[in-house]
């Protein structure tokens, strides 16, 4: 028969407190650039209305396929955009996502 190995309660104590030591490893810092990611949807357009005060309508063009017959549709879609920029009819601008600014306006131009 073979002879079993008796231990007491302090040699596994000891035994245990050897294996969770881990080395010490200094974090050094350094300085990263910040990049945002937003997750709000920037669309493309034309203007097509300036008159109001800080807002324009831009109207955004989407074509797809019809999807039975194949033909490539054209739909526009219309949206009020706050800017502080001087903008005219038909300039080409980009437009974000952003918080209601009023009823309608919950676009930005970028």
């Amino acid at each position: 028969m073979k002879a079993k190995k008796v231990t007491t309660v302090k040699e596994k104590k000891v035994v245990k407190a050897k294996a969770v030591k881990k080395p010490v490893v200094k974090k050094t810092t350094v300085k990263k650039a910040v990049v945002v990611k937003s997750n709000r949807r920037t669309l493309e357009g034309t203007v097509i209305s300036a008159k109001m005060n800080k807002t324009v309508r831009v109207s955004v063009e989407n074509k797809m396929a019809h999807p039975v017959y194949s033909k490539v549709i054209t739909k526009n879609k219309t949206y009020f955009a706050h800017t502080d920029k001087e903008l005219k009819e038909g300039d080409k601008v980009t437009i974000r996502e952003s918080r209601p600014y009023s009823k309608n306006i919950t676009w930005v131009v970028v």
